[in-house]
């Protein structure tokens, strides 16, 4: 397991406190459908120094650890009973080096085999980020040498390869809640039903016996096989009490296309807050 981590952030804010970015990366997610064999993916170097650039292309996808966090998994070598598109996918050029303040190209091409059955496809895309130097201040220049750290970012990026009839849906369950001082923390299992990923939103709410509102949150999912998330739900400074956590599960996303999402019916679901 490797745990996902916001290596983008700097990169993405643009005007940037480090001297050496990564590269702007769009879109954060490619999806191949409809009989279609290629996409492509877009680089923006926003530096003002030319930045070299890697391609990998691997078999992984998002799920939870133990604690419930998100984390990345990987398998090298994925057996037939992984829908893994990384063998087939090739990505054009494996290595390129981006201008100061220009963009490029990445294109993908993928050959599946001949009867591959319909289905979603996985893999990932590993872009490798090597730009120029950041002085390490507070080392004693008696020898003239000047010492620099090169940095490397490195970005991951989901594909979706669709072929045939798709499907999408979502079972909830073993829901529980548990109040903690001013948050009400979250667990619930959520297991895709279908045949490609579950891409939707998870929204709850946590409402008193008077009806009103006391906390309430949304997060995006994205569910391959099975997830086990923990959520936080901030309630602030609500009195003790009865209150009961509402979780309502629909296919809509606001950081995708409408038009790769996949229509499923709304999962919903309650419980009592538990004590601590």
């Amino acid at each position: 397991m490797k745990r996902i981590a916001g290596i983008l952030a700097a990169a993405l804010i643009g005007g940037g406190a480090l001297p050496a970015q990564g590269v702007m990366i769009a879109p954060h997610a490619v999806f191949i459908a409809r009989g279609a064999r290629s996409g492509s993916v877009t680089l923006l170097n926003p530096d003002t120094a030319p930045v070299e650039v890697t391609v990998e292309v691997f078999y992984g996808f998002t799920t939870t650890d133990s604690t419930g966090q998100l984390t990345l998994r990987t398998i090298d070598q994925p057996d037939s009973t992984q829908p893994s598109a990384a063998g087939w996918l090739q990505a054009f050029p494996r290595r390129l080096t981006i201008g100061p303040r220009e963009q490029q190209v990445v294109r993908l091409l993928a050959t599946p085999p001949a009867a591959l059955p319909d289905g979603e496809y996985w893999a990932r895309l590993a872009f490798t980020a090597k730009a120029g130097e950041v002085p390490v201040a507070g080392v004693a220049d008696t020898a003239k040498v000047k010492i620099g750290l090169t940095l490397q970012v490195r970005t991951v990026i989901g594909l979706h390869y669709r072929k045939g009839v798709v499907t999408a849906g979502l079972s909830l369950g073993a829901l529980r809640a548990v109040r903690q001082g001013d948050s009400v923390i979250v667990h619930a299992r959520l297991e895709r039903a279908g045949n490609a990923a579950y891409l939707g939103t998870v929204r709850g709410s946590v409402t008193g016996s008077d009806g009103r509102t006391v906390g309430e949150f949304h997060v995006p999912v994205t569910v391959f096989f099975t997830n086990q998330p923990r959520w936080a739900v901030g309630i602030g400074h609500a009195p003790a009490g009865r209150y009961v956590l509402h979780i309502d599960v629909t296919t809509d996303r606001d950081d995708l296309p409408q038009e790769v999402l996949l229509p499923a019916p709304a999962v919903r679901d309650s419980v009592e807050v538990a004590a601590p």
